[in-house]
């Protein structure tokens, strides 16, 4: 089975119609197919989310995903070195660098051996994940 890592930046185009990456994101997330790809995110993903949701009308999307993945056991919580190595990464990049959530991420990719991530964001190119759109 595939398995695809949901980042915030794709999950807040594909809820947000007049964000600029929605047409994209509507479409590569229309590509997965349901009965041979597992999705998965962590929490922290959902808290940018949840963040950014605030200001729109998906507030509910945020939290019927977060419940839906959580009960499929698809929500991932970083460990504590995880979180640690994130931070130390993070203190040690420049300006334009991933940040940490991102950095979390990576690791938890990493540790469930998932090369792809539903985003078009740079950062993950950069470590070496594939992008969706």
């Amino acid at each position: 089975m595939r398995t695809v890592l949901l980042d915030t930046v794709g999950l807040i185009a594909l809820w947000n119609e007049k964000d600029q990456w929605h047409t994209a994101a509507k479409s590569a997330f229309g590509n997965l197919d349901p009965h041979s790809t597992r999705l998965v995110t962590t929490s922290y993903v959902l808290l940018e989310c949840a963040n950014q949701a605030a200001r729109w009308m998906y507030r509910n999307d945020v939290v019927r995903m977060r419940e839906d993945l959580g009960l499929a056991g698809d929500l991932f919580e970083p460990t504590p070195s995880e979180i640690a190595q994130a931070w130390n990464e993070y203190g040690q990049g420049s300006a334009g660098s991933a940040g940490v959530v991102d950095l979390i991420s990576f690791a938890i990719m990493r540790r469930l051996d998932i090369t792809e991530a539903f985003t078009n964001d740079k950062h993950f190119s950069a470590a070496g994940f594939h992008v969706l759109f």
